[in-house]
């Protein structure tokens, strides 16, 4: 009984660590960030939006190359969450390592700046359809090893996630975002 009080108290911590769309563990080997958003709009659409265009909506600031439009996902098991140099060049951000077409999708690997470390992350995008439209939340759990930890990377990652949300939420409803009023 006391561990089934432990775990619901977890998850009503959880759940408001998520509704707060922040980082929700942070240590020195590694970190978790949650961001969870209601869509006004058909899960399907969010998906193909969310997965299918990604160029559209991500932020060109949090790219190598500064064009958003050079990214894209291959939404199958091995494929890539890539941004294309041109003339054959590019880089593979994030590996599809599972994909449930229009439900999840898991990406895996050191996101940006972390793929030059010693860390590996599984970030994942849920898609829930509600009364009122579409659940999506973004995960993204890292560990690994990085010279003074990976603890203050927590706030930084978390912020790049946040921004990404509220844009694909931006597209999909059409208003604005600068990610000024993220996480």
């Amino acid at each position: 009984m006391k561990n089934l009080i432990h775990a619901g108290l977890f998850a009503v911590s959880l759940t408001v660590a998520i509704a707060s769309a922040e980082v929700v563990d942070s240590a020195n080997a590694g970190f978790t960030t949650v961001h969870e958003e209601l869509f006004d709009a058909d899960r399907a659409v969010v998906w193909q939006i969310a997965v299918g265009e990604v160029g559209t909506w991500w932020n060109s600031d949090h790219t190598i190359s500064g064009d958003s439009e050079r990214l894209s996902i291959t939404a199958v098991p091995q494929g890539c969450f890539c941004e294309s140099f041109g003339e054959g060049a590019g880089l593979v951000h994030l590996t599809v390592t599972m994909v449930s077409p229009g439900a999840v999708i898991r990406l895996t690997g050191g996101l940006g700046p972390l793929g030059v470390l010693g860390v590996q992350g599984n970030m994942t995008w849920e898609f829930e359809s509600m009364e009122a439209g579409t659940r999506v939340i973004f995960t993204y759990a890292v560990g690994g090893y990085r010279p003074g930890g990976l603890e203050e990377l927590a706030g930084p990652v978390d912020y790049v996630i946040g921004d990404a949300l509220a844009r694909l939420k931006a597209q999909i409803e059409g208003g604005e975002s600068t990610g000024d009023d993220v996480g």
